[in-house]
Protein backbone atom coordinates (compact mmCIF):
# COMPACT_ATOMS: atom_id res chain seq x y z
CA UNK A 1 0.00 0.00 0.00
CA UNK A 2 2.70 2.44 0.87
CA UNK A 3 4.10 1.76 -2.51
CA UNK A 4 0.83 2.55 -4.10
CA UNK A 5 0.85 6.20 -2.51
CA UNK A 6 4.57 6.71 -3.35
CA UNK A 7 2.83 5.83 -6.90
CA UNK A 8 0.14 8.28 -6.70
CA UNK A 9 2.03 11.23 -5.36
CA UNK A 10 4.19 11.03 -8.57
CA UNK A 11 1.62 11.51 -10.47
CA UNK A 12 1.95 15.38 -11.36
CA UNK A 13 -1.86 15.63 -12.16
CA UNK A 14 -3.68 13.61 -9.80
CA UNK A 15 -1.19 15.23 -6.75
CA UNK A 16 -2.13 18.09 -7.99
CA UNK A 17 -5.67 17.63 -7.79
CA UNK A 18 -5.19 15.98 -4.51
CA UNK A 19 -3.89 19.53 -3.06
CA UNK A 20 -7.15 20.87 -4.98
CA UNK A 21 -9.66 18.92 -2.99
CA UNK A 22 -7.84 19.77 0.53
CA UNK A 23 -8.07 23.55 0.14
CA UNK A 24 -11.39 22.58 -1.33
CA UNK A 25 -12.09 20.67 1.93
CA UNK A 26 -10.35 23.37 4.38
CA UNK A 27 -12.79 26.34 2.73
CA UNK A 28 -15.68 24.18 2.98
CA UNK A 29 -15.07 23.67 7.02
CA UNK A 30 -14.17 27.87 7.64
CA UNK A 31 -15.63 29.20 4.75
CA UNK A 32 -18.00 31.50 6.72
CA UNK A 33 -15.28 32.71 8.83
CA UNK A 34 -13.01 34.13 5.21
CA UNK A 35 -16.10 35.09 3.17
CA UNK A 36 -16.63 38.69 2.97
CA UNK A 37 -20.15 38.14 3.68
CA UNK A 38 -20.37 36.52 6.66
CA UNK A 39 -23.99 35.82 7.39
CA UNK A 40 -25.24 32.40 7.31
CA UNK A 41 -25.81 31.03 3.30
CA UNK A 42 -24.02 34.71 2.35
CA UNK A 43 -27.75 36.02 1.76
CA UNK A 44 -26.96 39.81 3.00
CA UNK A 45 -29.00 41.30 0.04
CA UNK A 46 -28.24 44.83 -0.94
CA UNK A 47 -30.61 45.05 -3.43
CA UNK A 48 -29.16 48.79 -5.45
CA UNK A 49 -26.08 46.59 -5.91
CA UNK A 50 -27.35 43.88 -7.98
CA UNK A 51 -25.33 42.78 -10.95
CA UNK A 52 -22.34 45.23 -10.40
CA UNK A 53 -19.13 44.13 -12.45
CA UNK A 54 -15.81 42.74 -10.07
CA UNK A 55 -14.01 44.46 -8.31
CA UNK A 56 -16.85 47.18 -7.55
CA UNK A 57 -16.55 48.58 -4.18
CA UNK A 58 -19.09 51.58 -2.50
CA UNK A 59 -19.28 53.53 0.40
CA UNK A 60 -21.61 51.58 3.10
CA UNK A 61 -23.68 53.15 5.98
CA UNK A 62 -24.57 51.30 8.55
CA UNK A 63 -27.38 51.18 10.42
CA UNK A 64 -28.25 49.36 13.55
CA UNK A 65 -30.96 47.19 13.48
CA UNK A 66 -33.78 47.53 15.52
CA UNK A 67 -33.89 44.47 16.86
CA UNK A 68 -31.70 41.84 19.89
CA UNK A 69 -28.47 40.78 18.16
CA UNK A 70 -28.07 37.50 18.51
CA UNK A 71 -25.14 35.76 20.23
CA UNK A 72 -22.81 33.29 18.33
CA UNK A 73 -20.62 30.85 19.67
CA UNK A 74 -16.97 30.82 18.10
CA UNK A 75 -17.74 27.60 16.52
CA UNK A 76 -21.01 28.66 14.65
CA UNK A 77 -19.32 31.99 13.49
CA UNK A 78 -16.93 29.57 11.94
CA UNK A 79 -18.62 27.22 10.82
CA UNK A 80 -22.40 28.66 10.15
CA UNK A 81 -21.54 32.61 10.21
CA UNK A 82 -23.49 34.95 11.93
CA UNK A 83 -26.48 37.57 11.44
CA UNK A 84 -25.66 41.04 10.13
CA UNK A 85 -26.64 43.64 12.93
CA UNK A 86 -26.63 46.42 10.58
CA UNK A 87 -28.70 47.16 7.63
CA UNK A 88 -26.38 47.99 4.68
CA UNK A 89 -27.15 51.54 3.08
CA UNK A 90 -24.97 52.25 -0.35
CA UNK A 91 -24.02 55.87 -0.35
CA UNK A 92 -22.23 58.59 -2.59
CA UNK A 93 -22.06 61.35 0.01
CA UNK A 94 -23.16 62.32 3.58
CA UNK A 95 -23.50 65.03 5.77
CA UNK A 96 -24.80 66.11 9.30
CA UNK A 97 -27.52 68.70 10.04
CA UNK A 98 -28.39 70.60 12.66
CA UNK A 99 -31.35 68.34 13.97
CA UNK A 100 -28.82 65.42 15.13
CA UNK A 101 -29.43 63.58 11.49
CA UNK A 102 -27.30 61.91 9.25
CA UNK A 103 -28.40 63.08 5.49
CA UNK A 104 -27.37 60.58 2.90
CA UNK A 105 -27.31 60.56 -0.84
CA UNK A 106 -28.15 56.82 -1.23
CA UNK A 107 -26.49 54.58 -4.06
CA UNK A 108 -30.12 53.77 -6.55
CA UNK A 109 -27.85 51.65 -9.16
CA UNK A 110 -26.42 52.37 -12.50
CA UNK A 111 -27.92 54.99 -14.55
CA UNK A 112 -29.82 56.11 -11.63
CA UNK A 113 -30.11 59.35 -9.25
CA UNK A 114 -29.13 59.12 -5.69
CA UNK A 115 -31.80 59.52 -3.29
CA UNK A 116 -31.64 62.23 -0.19
CA UNK A 117 -33.12 60.57 2.85
CA UNK A 118 -32.21 62.09 6.41
CA UNK A 119 -31.43 59.44 9.19
CA UNK A 120 -31.79 60.03 12.93
CA UNK A 121 -27.70 60.15 14.73
CA UNK A 122 -29.05 57.62 17.09
CA UNK A 123 -31.05 55.12 14.83
CA UNK A 124 -27.87 54.75 12.97
CA UNK A 125 -25.79 53.88 15.88
CA UNK A 126 -28.42 51.94 18.29
CA UNK A 127 -31.13 49.37 18.42
CA UNK A 128 -34.16 51.57 20.12
CA UNK A 129 -36.98 50.15 21.74
CA UNK A 130 -39.92 48.64 20.12
CA UNK A 131 -41.82 50.77 21.88
CA UNK A 132 -40.38 54.22 22.50
CA UNK A 133 -38.67 55.32 19.29
CA UNK A 134 -38.60 58.74 20.48
CA UNK A 135 -35.36 60.62 21.54
CA UNK A 136 -34.86 63.71 23.34
CA UNK A 137 -32.10 66.88 22.35
CA UNK A 138 -30.66 69.12 24.77
CA UNK A 139 -28.16 71.27 23.10
CA UNK A 140 -25.47 68.42 22.37
CA UNK A 141 -27.10 66.03 24.64
CA UNK A 142 -29.32 62.98 23.72
CA UNK A 143 -31.93 60.86 25.23
CA UNK A 144 -33.10 57.97 23.93
CA UNK A 145 -34.59 54.45 24.97
CA UNK A 146 -32.74 51.07 23.86
CA UNK A 147 -33.96 47.85 22.44
CA UNK A 148 -33.19 46.74 25.95
CA UNK A 149 -35.77 49.56 27.46
CA UNK A 150 -33.09 51.09 28.94
CA UNK A 151 -32.72 54.65 29.37
CA UNK A 152 -29.24 56.40 27.95
CA UNK A 153 -27.59 59.55 27.37
CA UNK A 154 -24.97 60.89 24.88
CA UNK A 155 -23.72 63.44 22.72
CA UNK A 156 -24.03 64.17 19.53
CA UNK A 157 -20.72 64.51 18.64
CA UNK A 158 -19.96 61.42 20.44
CA UNK A 159 -22.58 59.36 17.59
CA UNK A 160 -21.02 62.08 14.83
CA UNK A 161 -17.29 60.36 15.78
CA UNK A 162 -18.98 56.74 15.68
CA UNK A 163 -20.45 56.99 12.68
CA UNK A 164 -17.66 58.10 10.99
CA UNK A 165 -15.58 55.99 12.26
CA UNK A 166 -17.25 52.72 12.70
CA UNK A 167 -20.47 52.95 10.59
CA UNK A 168 -19.59 54.32 6.84
CA UNK A 169 -17.09 51.85 5.48
CA UNK A 170 -15.91 51.12 1.83
CA UNK A 171 -16.73 47.74 0.77
CA UNK A 172 -15.78 45.81 -2.27
CA UNK A 173 -16.73 43.13 -4.59
CA UNK A 174 -14.23 41.27 -5.60
CA UNK A 175 -16.22 38.55 -8.45
CA UNK A 176 -19.35 41.30 -7.95
CA UNK A 177 -23.11 40.78 -7.26
CA UNK A 178 -25.54 38.95 -8.29
CA UNK A 179 -29.57 39.66 -8.92
CA UNK A 180 -30.24 40.11 -5.51
CA UNK A 181 -27.07 42.32 -4.94
CA UNK A 182 -25.05 39.65 -2.50
CA UNK A 183 -21.62 38.83 -3.03
CA UNK A 184 -20.87 36.38 -5.20
CA UNK A 185 -17.14 35.12 -4.25
CA UNK A 186 -19.17 34.67 -0.69
CA UNK A 187 -21.73 32.00 -2.03
CA UNK A 188 -19.17 30.59 -4.40
CA UNK A 189 -17.17 29.69 -1.03
CA UNK A 190 -20.91 28.34 1.00
CA UNK A 191 -21.32 26.44 -2.42
CA UNK A 192 -17.80 24.39 -1.77
CA UNK A 193 -19.46 23.27 1.10
CA UNK A 194 -22.57 22.07 -0.81
CA UNK A 195 -20.90 20.15 -3.25
CA UNK A 196 -18.55 18.30 -1.54
CA UNK A 197 -20.86 17.30 1.45
CA UNK A 198 -23.65 16.19 -1.41
CA UNK A 199 -20.64 14.35 -3.15
CA UNK A 200 -19.25 12.51 0.33
CA UNK A 201 -22.52 11.12 1.35
CA UNK A 202 -23.78 10.28 -1.95
CA UNK A 203 -20.43 8.35 -2.39
CA UNK A 204 -20.92 6.94 1.28
CA UNK A 205 -24.54 5.62 -0.08
CA UNK A 206 -23.30 4.38 -3.22
CA UNK A 207 -20.52 2.47 -1.49
CA UNK A 208 -22.50 0.77 0.95
CA UNK A 209 -25.05 -0.34 -1.60
CA UNK A 210 -22.98 -1.28 -4.11
CA UNK A 211 -20.32 -3.22 -2.07
CA UNK A 212 -23.17 -4.84 -0.94
CA UNK A 213 -25.07 -6.03 -4.01
CA UNK A 214 -21.74 -6.58 -5.53
CA UNK A 215 -19.77 -8.62 -3.10
CA UNK A 216 -22.98 -10.79 -2.20
CA UNK A 217 -23.81 -11.29 -6.14
CA UNK A 218 -20.09 -12.18 -6.70
CA UNK A 219 -19.61 -14.33 -4.09
CA UNK A 220 -22.66 -16.69 -3.88
CA UNK A 221 -22.87 -16.63 -7.70
CA UNK A 222 -25.79 -18.29 -9.35
CA UNK A 223 -29.66 -16.98 -8.94
CA UNK A 224 -28.63 -14.51 -6.31
CA UNK A 225 -26.11 -12.90 -9.18
CA UNK A 226 -28.82 -13.06 -12.05
CA UNK A 227 -31.34 -11.76 -9.57
CA UNK A 228 -28.87 -8.64 -8.91
CA UNK A 229 -27.81 -8.43 -12.44
CA UNK A 230 -31.11 -8.18 -13.30
CA UNK A 231 -31.33 -5.66 -11.24
CA UNK A 232 -28.76 -3.69 -12.35
CA UNK A 233 -29.18 -4.02 -15.72
CA UNK A 234 -32.89 -2.75 -15.29
CA UNK A 235 -31.43 0.37 -13.06
CA UNK A 236 -28.56 1.06 -15.08
CA UNK A 237 -30.54 1.24 -18.65
CA UNK A 238 -31.76 4.54 -16.98
CA UNK A 239 -29.92 7.37 -17.23
CA UNK A 240 -28.39 8.73 -13.93
CA UNK A 241 -29.61 12.17 -13.98
CA UNK A 242 -33.26 11.70 -14.52
CA UNK A 243 -33.29 8.46 -12.09
CA UNK A 244 -32.08 10.92 -9.35
CA UNK A 245 -34.61 13.37 -10.59
CA UNK A 246 -37.33 10.90 -10.32
CA UNK A 247 -36.75 9.57 -6.70
CA UNK A 248 -35.91 13.52 -5.82
CA UNK A 249 -39.58 13.83 -6.63
CA UNK A 250 -40.78 10.76 -5.27
CA UNK A 251 -38.97 12.02 -2.11
CA UNK A 252 -40.69 15.40 -2.17
CA UNK A 253 -40.85 17.95 0.67
CA UNK A 254 -41.25 15.31 3.44
CA UNK A 255 -37.52 15.62 4.23
CA UNK A 256 -35.35 18.42 4.08
CA UNK A 257 -34.10 19.18 0.77
CA UNK A 258 -30.35 18.46 1.68
CA UNK A 259 -31.24 15.26 2.88
CA UNK A 260 -33.41 14.41 -0.04
CA UNK A 261 -30.12 15.16 -2.37
CA UNK A 262 -28.12 12.93 -0.66
CA UNK A 263 -30.61 10.29 -0.94
CA UNK A 264 -31.75 10.86 -4.45
CA UNK A 265 -28.04 11.20 -5.64
CA UNK A 266 -26.38 8.36 -3.45
CA UNK A 267 -29.82 5.52 -4.91
CA UNK A 268 -28.60 6.74 -8.46
CA UNK A 269 -25.36 5.47 -8.48
CA UNK A 270 -24.53 2.24 -6.81
CA UNK A 271 -24.78 0.27 -9.72
CA UNK A 272 -21.13 1.51 -11.18
CA UNK A 273 -19.72 0.38 -7.88
CA UNK A 274 -21.89 -3.10 -7.16
CA UNK A 275 -20.82 -4.32 -11.31
CA UNK A 276 -16.67 -3.62 -10.25
CA UNK A 277 -17.09 -5.68 -7.20
CA UNK A 278 -18.87 -8.28 -8.02
CA UNK A 279 -16.29 -8.75 -11.05
CA UNK A 280 -13.75 -8.50 -8.84
CA UNK A 281 -14.84 -10.73 -5.81
CA UNK A 282 -15.72 -13.41 -9.12
CA UNK A 283 -11.82 -13.17 -9.63
CA UNK A 284 -11.06 -13.12 -5.98
CA UNK A 285 -13.44 -16.40 -4.86
CA UNK A 286 -11.17 -18.60 -6.78
CA UNK A 287 -7.69 -17.33 -4.46
CA UNK A 288 -6.28 -20.24 -2.63
CA UNK A 289 -6.52 -18.21 0.69
CA UNK A 290 -10.41 -17.64 0.14
CA UNK A 291 -10.30 -21.69 -0.36
CA UNK A 292 -8.01 -21.67 2.64
CA UNK A 293 -10.82 -19.48 4.88
CA UNK A 294 -13.45 -21.73 3.76
CA UNK A 295 -11.51 -24.87 4.80
CA UNK A 296 -11.20 -22.76 8.35
CA UNK A 297 -14.74 -22.83 8.75
CA UNK A 298 -15.19 -19.10 8.66
CA UNK A 299 -18.75 -17.79 7.57
CA UNK A 300 -19.21 -16.00 4.26
CA UNK A 301 -19.56 -12.67 5.70
CA UNK A 302 -15.72 -12.86 7.24
CA UNK A 303 -14.53 -14.41 4.39
CA UNK A 304 -16.15 -11.38 2.58
CA UNK A 305 -15.71 -8.51 4.55
CA UNK A 306 -12.44 -9.36 6.40
CA UNK A 307 -10.60 -11.11 3.50
CA UNK A 308 -11.65 -10.06 -0.03
CA UNK A 309 -12.60 -6.66 0.54
CA UNK A 310 -9.26 -5.42 1.79
CA UNK A 311 -7.89 -6.77 -1.54
CA UNK A 312 -10.06 -5.26 -3.76
CA UNK A 313 -9.68 -1.82 -2.21
CA UNK A 314 -7.50 -0.32 -5.37
CA UNK A 315 -10.70 -0.64 -7.98
CA UNK A 316 -13.41 0.57 -5.08
CA UNK A 317 -11.21 3.47 -4.75
CA UNK A 318 -11.06 4.50 -8.23
CA UNK A 319 -15.09 4.10 -8.94
CA UNK A 320 -15.67 6.05 -5.39
CA UNK A 321 -13.50 9.21 -7.20
CA UNK A 322 -15.60 8.98 -10.15
CA UNK A 323 -18.76 8.72 -8.24
CA UNK A 324 -17.73 12.01 -6.35
CA UNK A 325 -17.34 14.20 -9.82
CA UNK A 326 -20.63 12.46 -10.56
CA UNK A 327 -22.37 13.59 -7.77
CA UNK A 328 -21.18 17.01 -8.20
CA UNK A 329 -22.22 17.20 -11.79
CA UNK A 330 -26.10 15.34 -10.46
CA UNK A 331 -26.27 17.75 -7.74
CA UNK A 332 -25.40 20.72 -9.72
CA UNK A 333 -27.83 19.46 -12.62
CA UNK A 334 -30.72 18.76 -10.37
CA UNK A 335 -29.78 22.19 -8.48
CA UNK A 336 -30.29 23.99 -11.69
CA UNK A 337 -33.19 22.34 -13.07
CA UNK A 338 -35.03 24.06 -9.47
CA UNK A 339 -35.54 20.82 -7.42
CA UNK A 340 -31.71 20.47 -5.53
CA UNK A 341 -30.99 22.25 -2.70
CA UNK A 342 -33.37 25.13 -1.82
CA UNK A 343 -32.90 28.80 -1.59
CA UNK A 344 -31.33 30.61 -0.20
CA UNK A 345 -28.61 28.05 0.55
CA UNK A 346 -26.23 28.96 -2.13
CA UNK A 347 -25.49 25.68 -4.89
CA UNK A 348 -23.40 26.64 -7.92
CA UNK A 349 -26.06 24.65 -9.80
CA UNK A 350 -28.28 27.22 -8.62
CA UNK A 351 -26.45 30.17 -9.46
CA UNK A 352 -25.80 28.97 -12.93
CA UNK A 353 -29.09 29.04 -13.48
CA UNK A 354 -30.55 31.96 -12.03
CA UNK A 355 -27.68 33.98 -14.40
CA UNK A 356 -27.70 31.47 -17.69
CA UNK A 357 -29.31 34.85 -19.28
CA UNK A 358 -26.24 36.52 -19.04
CA UNK A 359 -24.28 34.22 -21.16
CA UNK A 360 -24.55 36.30 -24.16
CA UNK A 361 -23.83 39.20 -22.89
CA UNK A 362 -20.14 40.24 -22.78
CA UNK A 363 -20.22 42.44 -19.78
CA UNK A 364 -22.05 40.37 -17.18
CA UNK A 365 -21.30 36.82 -18.25
CA UNK A 366 -19.22 36.76 -15.45
CA UNK A 367 -22.26 35.83 -13.32
CA UNK A 368 -22.62 32.59 -15.16
CA UNK A 369 -18.84 31.58 -15.49
CA UNK A 370 -17.68 31.97 -12.24
CA UNK A 371 -20.24 28.79 -10.90
CA UNK A 372 -19.70 26.88 -14.14
CA UNK A 373 -15.67 27.06 -13.96
CA UNK A 374 -16.20 25.77 -10.27
CA UNK A 375 -17.97 22.90 -10.83
CA UNK A 376 -15.48 22.03 -13.99
CA UNK A 377 -12.58 21.90 -11.69
CA UNK A 378 -14.18 20.24 -8.57
CA UNK A 379 -15.18 17.66 -11.22
CA UNK A 380 -11.48 17.84 -13.32
CA UNK A 381 -9.83 17.04 -10.16
CA UNK A 382 -11.65 14.27 -8.45
CA UNK A 383 -11.43 12.58 -12.27
CA UNK A 384 -7.59 13.61 -12.66
CA UNK A 385 -7.59 11.68 -9.33
CA UNK A 386 -9.36 8.48 -10.06
CA UNK A 387 -6.97 8.14 -13.07
CA UNK A 388 -3.90 8.45 -10.74
CA UNK A 389 -5.82 6.23 -8.28
CA UNK A 390 -6.21 3.41 -11.91
CA UNK A 391 -2.64 3.88 -12.24
CA UNK A 392 -1.28 3.60 -8.88
CA UNK A 393 -2.71 0.78 -8.10
CA UNK A 394 -2.34 -1.16 -11.55
CA UNK A 395 1.45 -2.51 -10.87
CA UNK A 396 1.64 -4.14 -14.09
CA UNK A 397 5.05 -3.56 -16.07
CA UNK A 398 5.49 -0.73 -13.08
CA UNK A 399 8.60 -0.30 -10.37
CA UNK A 400 9.26 2.23 -7.76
Amino acid sequence: MKKTWVRLLKNKPAFISLIVICIAMVLSIIGPSIAPDKTPDADDQVLQLANMNPGFSTKMLLVQKNREEKKSSFLSKIFIGKENPNEMIPIVSYSFDTSANIVIQAYQGIGRAPLQRSIPLVDVCEALSITNQNFVIKGNQLSYTNYNEQAHVTTIDAMKKEIEQNRIITKSYLLGTDNYGRDILSRLLFGVRVSLSVGLVAVLISLTIGIFMGSVAGYFRGKTDDIIMWLINVIWSIPTILLAMAIRFAIGDKIPSFLAIFIAVGLSMWVEVARIVRGQVLAEREMEYVQAARGLGFNHARIIFKHILPNIIGPIMVIAASNFAAAILIEAGLSFVGIGIKPPTPSWGTMLNDHRAYLLTPDKAFLALAPGICIMIMVLTFNLLGNGLRDAFDVKGKTV
